[in-house]
């Protein structure tokens, strides 16, 4: 698992693990292919939105899904990824079923131009967020179950209830059963 987004983590503390992180921020993503690169754009790039969680929200309760798949990562951190092209893939495989995925980078928006060229690199081609404010606020504002720890997955229904948090490097099959068991209840939010 990676460091905790939350700032009143210890900077020393934080140091070693950060030092230990950078060379696999700035090499080129070497996760598994995604099967979403192919179908990205030529020369697209990735819109990636400065959010806090109240923005966040506010797409997790758009009408029209049945399942909302949040998932909040960094490019600073190696399982975030490595778990990237089953987030990718999930939603692929049931984005006609109801699902829909959003992507929230924690990378300081210093770091946008990584966190952009990451996502190119994996063939997003859907908007996704980039984190601003304060780390506690925007934490609590998501799920006050969530620690702040990342990777960290959040699914919610339809209407915008949280059914369930995972934190740490998931799998596809993890991925798939989150979703697929909010996808039985059918509960999509309808327009305003």
């Amino acid at each position: 698992m990676c460091l905790r987004i939350r700032s009143f983590v210890p900077l020393g503390l934080c140091l070693p693990l950060l030092l230990a992180a950078a060379p696999a921020a700035t090499a080129p993503a070497a996760a598994k292919p995604s099967a979403q690169a192919a179908a990205a754009k030529p020369g697209a790039k990735p819109v990636l939105t400065p959010a806090d969680a109240a923005a966040v929200k506010q797409a997790i309760t758009a009408p029209g899904a049945k399942a909302v798949l949040v998932n909040i990562w960094a490019t600073w951190c190696g399982p975030c990824r490595d778990e990237f092209p089953d987030v990718l893939k999930v939603r692929k495989d049931l984005e006609a079923e109801g699902l829909r995925v959003i992507l929230v980078s924690a990378d300081f928006v210093e770091g946008k131009a990584d966190a952009v060229e990451f996502l190119e690199a994996m063939g997003v081609d859907f908007p996704s967020f980039i984190k601003v404010g304060k780390d506690d606020e925007f934490v609590n504002g998501l799920a006050k179950e969530w620690s702040g720890l990342l990777p960290a997955t959040l699914v919610y229904d339809g209407k915008g209830s949280l059914r369930e948090v995972r934190e740490g490097k998931q799998s596809y099959a993890t991925f798939r059963g989150m979703v697929e068991k909010v996808l039985k209840d059918g509960s999509a939010r309808s327009g305003p």
